[in-house]
């Protein structure tokens, strides 16, 4: 079935008469549940539905999407899993709905706007914790769901072009399969695990097996870095590899505080989920001043060491009401 027939057939079947708003994110993780609670209070504030997807997979993700439609939502943030064999689909529902991308871009699409940050930059910056964690220079392994998503790669490729000591290109793209080996530091794999956990635990516990040597390693999804620790914790490895992590997970942040993980890079889920219903709300009033000439509504990265981890959970939980 169409899209488009899909879309039309639920509108005006809205029962409480507001004006409703999705979420729909790449999977499951502690934060997207963040993102949830940000696009909740706007909801809240804005007098609107919001509802918040978590699809297992892309397949999945269509089918939510195609579910949103038949309801008549008024309009969808979505994170794009594969934006570019997603084109088509996003497209339609952009035909349909109003359609803007968080987190991870779709840029080639029809969508409005983008809310998120620069994933090449984030990368960067979070080579620079690792160069800060092993100064000396070492092998560093990196772990990650999937690459298929833009954030994903140029997260990576961030990482990769900072600790080889290269220029600044976002275009730049390394293929995994392959170590990439510097003056000081050498990649010597990128692991994918497709949100499965129990495979990112086993791609951690296969590297430490492989390369005894290991000096750092890197998590570069929210629940990545609590699987290195689990596997550190395992082979009595805490303390003698480098851990350098990416997102707020409370285990990460509590291996700040504890001296197990080195540092990592936050994004802000809170305020993706919060600007993202702001925005779709003003769209669908007709306001689009609230569309940058880029298409690309930035909300900075962050570096969290121990010096400034206290201070960055207490307003995170102070948001999430905790």
């Amino acid at each position: 079935m169409a899209l488009g027939a899909l879309a039309f057939s639920g509108c005006g079947e809205k029962e409480d008469g507001k004006a409703s708003y999705a979420l729909v994110t790449t999977g499951v993780a502690s934060f997207w549940d963040i993102c949830k609670k940000g696009g909740e209070d706007a909801g809240v504030e804005l007098g609107v539905d919001v509802e918040v997807l978590m699809p297992s997979s892309g397949d999945d993700q269509k089918s939510k999407l195609e579910d949103l439609l038949a309801k008549g939502v008024d309009g969808i943030a979505v994170a794009a899993i594969d934006p570019i064999n997603q084109a088509g689909l996003f497209d339609e529902v952009a035909e349909n709905s109003i359609l803007i991308t968080m987190d991870t871009d779709a840029p080639t699409t029809q969508r409005e706007v983008y809310v998120g940050m620069d994933n090449y930059d984030a990368g960067w910056m979070c080579g620079e914790l690792v160069k800060e964690a092993i100064p000396g220079g070492g092998e560093v392994v990196l772990f990650i769901g999937r690459l298929e998503q833009d954030n994903a790669k140029r997260r990576r490729q961030g990482v990769i072009d900072c600790l080889l000591g290269r220029e600044k290109d976002a275009s730049r793209y390394d293929a995994p399969g392959q170590s990439q080996i510097g003056a000081k530091y050498t990649i010597l794999a990128t692991l994918t695990d497709q949100f499965d956990r129990a495979k990112g635990k086993a791609n951690v516990e296969d590297m430490l097996t492989k390369h005894e040597g290991v000096d750092a390693m890197v998590g570069l999804f929210a629940y990545n870095p609590p699987l290195i620790l689990e596997a550190l914790k395992q082979a009595g490895r805490i303390g003698e590899v480098k851990v350098i992590g990416f997102d707020e997970d409370e285990v990460t942040l509590q291996g700040i505080r504890n001296d197990s993980v080195y540092g990592t890079v936050v994004q802000d889920p809170y305020e993706y989920g919060k600007r993202s219903i702001e925005i779709l709300d003003s769209l669908s009033k007709g306001d689009t001043s609230v569309i940058p000439e880029n298409k690309f509504v930035d909300i900075p990265a962050r570096q969290i060491r121990k010096d400034n981890v206290d201070a960055f959970w207490s307003d995170l939980n102070s948001k999430l009401g905790k």
